[in-house]
């Protein structure tokens, strides 16, 4: 179990150190933006869609070869706590053009990911924001309290983009600590924190058959993911995250989310790799195993597994703000909000021994947090070591318990929004 002592010092955990800023030397120097978004996920496409309408010149640079981040990349298939108006509201009318999202439901729902990656690409493009893809922030250039350029590595060598306002919206806060930004990570001493995901894309013959096991399929009794834990058992595998989940984006294709890999840094490239072999393996080894079972599970087959793994926890970049549980907990207001984070605080188990216990606590069962409806302030989305970097997403300002909220993609989405617009206004 997690004890409650863990989480009453999660603001005061461990702050990482922060690297020197890098050098641009060697780097061909590019032309110059008004706005450089860090990061193509769901915040960078808002932010970067954000300053382009207000009329700044926009470059966002994505490290993969496709826009949506963990929306696409990542696989997640979902949209929590999305009904937030704005481009919320825009990216539902094109997934519902596109007959890709597959709920009433507007705060909570599933959609086919290469369709998201479409309407990230097209929000972007109908805006003006000059999009570079394969192409990962490398360092950053500093004169004093200002970030100058961002550098990067793409096939093209390593280049220097210059402009007068950043947005870091690498999800890990990439840029903002390469350019020297203090920050904390995770909980432990370590610097460690929730477990990382990889999800799968599932082929499935007959949804109907497999309903007592998908998520949201309107079962009348039981926990469908309990449900599934049991058949894999029987199947003779036993997942590394206990509550598995399975859900429907299609009447033939389901999301699996059904792997923990604990201990797993932001900052660590060979725990990540690790991770990301081990998890492919455990995922693909169980959906070989539910398809000898037959039955429901006939001809069930992996279509597609994620491009990266998910990580719930990040970089929190030490902003103008401290989001804190005690935010959390009051159900905080501010002056200068610019959305409502009204998702649980979703903490999963820390280590494998609690994960067999308690996999994910959303109630505050076993953690104690017992949380509101919250707002997050503009001033958790200004950096506070650096006065024209703006962050939008999960690495924005927080202790560790708020993380655990404002983390999911709709608040992403608002605060790429407003982290966009307020570097677009400096910058012109």
């Amino acid at each position: 179990m997690i004890s409650r002592r863990m989480f009453i010092g999660a603001a005061s955990a461990l702050a990482a150190v922060s690297p020197a800023p890098a050098s641009a030397a060697g780097a061909k120097s590019r032309e110059r933006f008004d706005v450089v978004v860090a990061g193509g996920g769901p915040a960078g496409v808002a932010a970067a869609v954000a300053a382009a309408r207000k009329g700044a010149k926009t470059l966002l640079l994505e490290a993969h070869y496709a826009l949506g981040g963990i929306w696409t990349a990542g696989l997640v298939g979902c949209c929590l706590d999305f009904d937030k108006g704005g481009l919320s509201d825009e990216i539902i009318a094109r997934l519902d053009a596109l007959g890709a999202r597959h709920s009433a439901n507007r705060m909570n729902f599933h959609y086919e990911p290469e369709y998201m990656k479409l309407v990230c690409e097209e929000l972007c493009r109908e805006a003006g924001v000059r999009v570079r893809l394969g192409t990962f922030v490398a360092g950053a250039e500093t004169e004093g309290r200002r970030i100058v350029a961002a550098v990067t590595e793409s096939k093209s060598g390593r280049e220097s983009w210059s402009a007068s306002s950043f947005v870091d919206c690498t999800g890990d806060g990439d840029l903002a600590a390469r350019a020297g930004c203090g920050f904390d990570m995770g909980i432990a001493k370590d610097g460690t924190g929730q477990p990382a995901s990889l999800d799968a894309l599932v082929l499935v013959e007959d949804a109907a058959a497999l309903a007592p096991f998908l998520m949201y399929q309107g079962r009348a009794s039981g926990d469908p993911r309990n449900a599934l834990a049991a058949e894999m058992k029987r199947a003779g595998v036993t997942p590394s995250y206990g509550i598995p989940t399975m859900y429907l984006v299609h009447p033939h294709l389901a999301v699996l989310m059904s792997n923990h890999e604990y201990g797993v840094r932001v900052d660590d490239a060979d725990a990540i790799s690790e991770a990301t072999l081990r998890a492919r393996r455990e995922v693909i080894g169980q959906i070989a195993a539910l398809a000898r079972l037959g039955g429901p599970w006939r001809n069930v087959r992996v279509a597609a597994t994620a491009e990266q793994i998910g990580h719930r926890t990040s970089r929190r970049i030490h902003g103008r703000h401290v989001l804190t549980r005690e935010d959390v907990v009051s159900g905080a207001r501010f002056d200068d909000a610019v959305c409502e984070s009204r998702y649980p605080c979703d903490i999963h188990a820390l280590d494998a021994k609690s994960g067999a216990v308690s996999a994910a606590d959303t109630e505050g069962k076993t953690t104690g947090v017992k949380w509101k409806p919250f707002q997050i302030p503009l001033r958790a989305l200004r950096a506070k070591d650096l006065d024209n970097l703006w962050m939008a997403g999960r690495c924005i300002s927080g202790d560790f318990v708020a993380h655990a909220s404002y983390r999911v993609t709709g608040s992403a989405v608002a605060t790429g929004t407003a982290a966009g617009r307020a570097a677009a206004e400096e910058a012109i």
